[in-house]
């Protein structure tokens, strides 16, 4: 099972989450699954991984991430333009005799070689971040890293899910950017389920609200953290009802929490009793998961609704 943090906007408190969520279900996954089959976290916000700040993993591999980037060859070109208008990206441009690359704006797709009837155009391979993996207190642990100045986050992502794929039966916790763009897109593609985590401001549910608004065309289910709860923000709660978003689980608007993570402590190191709370939560979302038989483009809202039904029961 895959279960992506995410939260539309920045700073509400993710992967203090994401981070606590895994420490809170390492033991529990070892039991069911033996030492062998490990819970694996993915930082997939490739531009600022943090992760690392709380986890303090032992990297033990890293490798490079690439996009196959076009070569022309001079000799060969006929300067037809057909490559050029292909690209969607305009990452080439036909200047006087020469066809002209724009290394930064390509997104490796390859399309310019196809279209290329000459066969000018070869492709080689352009580093564009970095890859990481090791282990952090029994978890496998991976990251991303974006390179320094390069606008494209996508490909590195993909990459980094695609070389840390878990084995079947294993739970990943995924640890998404912010934002509702392609980062966020790419990171929550093929999970099982989302945490929103959001804040009781005005500016954290204009940003659920476009999260939700993402998840719900890509079909796929979605439960509420509200972190810094507290601050009597009733239109948050009103948007959720409204949405059929069910509220898992709150944080509270404390001091305390805040120095402790200001410290690089995690939240179930402050707040121990999360611990069972977040793996309480876990398991509502697997009894849910894993007992809807259903279609993707059924079963997102009728999942929400029985998640909503469990956690009812555990409060009452």
């Amino acid at each position: 099972m895959r279960i992506a943090v995410a939260s539309g906007k920045g700073g509400t408190g993710k992967t203090t989450v994401a981070v606590s969520l895994a420490l809170s279900l390492q033991e529990r996954e070892a039991e069911r699954h033996g030492a062998g089959a490990p819970l694996l976290f993915v930082d997939c916000d490739v531009e600022a991984p943090d992760a690392h700040l709380f986890l303090h993993p032992e990297l033990q591999e890293r490798v490079s991430a690439t996009v196959p980037v076009p070569r022309v060859d001079a000799g060969r070109c006929t300067l037809c333009g057909d490559c050029v208008e292909v690209c969607r990206f305009n990452a080439m441009a036909l200047l006087g005799d020469e066809v002209r690359l724009f290394p930064e704006l390509c997104h490796g797709c390859g399309s310019c070689r196809l279209i290329c009837s000459p066969g000018a155009i070869e492709e080689e391979v352009r580093e564009i971040g970095t890859l990481e993996s090791g282990w952090a207190h029994g978890i496998r642990f991976a990251q991303g890293t974006v390179n320094v100045g390069e606008p494209l986050a996508v490909p590195v992502i993909r990459q980094l899910k695609e070389w840390v794929s878990p084995g079947p039966g294993h739970l990943t916790i995924l640890d998404s950017p912010p934002g509702t763009s392609c980062p966020m897109v790419e990171t929550v593609t093929e999970s099982d389920f989302v945490l929103l985590v959001t804040e009781p401001t005005p500016a954290g549910l204009h940003d659920l609200e476009l999260a939700e608004e993402v998840l719900r065309e890509m079909k796929i289910p979605a439960g509420v953290i509200v972190n810094r709860d507290g601050t009597g923000y009733e239109k948050l709660e009103e948007s959720c009802a409204a949405r059929g978003l069910p509220v898992l689980l709150r944080i509270p608007f404390d001091r305390g929490i805040a120095e402790g993570l200001a410290r690089g402590e995690t939240l179930v190191g402050i707040r121990p009793e999360y611990r069972v709370r977040l793996w309480e939560m876990v398991e509502d979302i697997r009894e849910v998961v894993e007992s809807a038989d259903l279609s993707r483009s059924e079963s997102h809202l009728d999942m929400r609704k029985e998640l909503d039904l469990i956690q009812q029961g555990r409060e009452a």
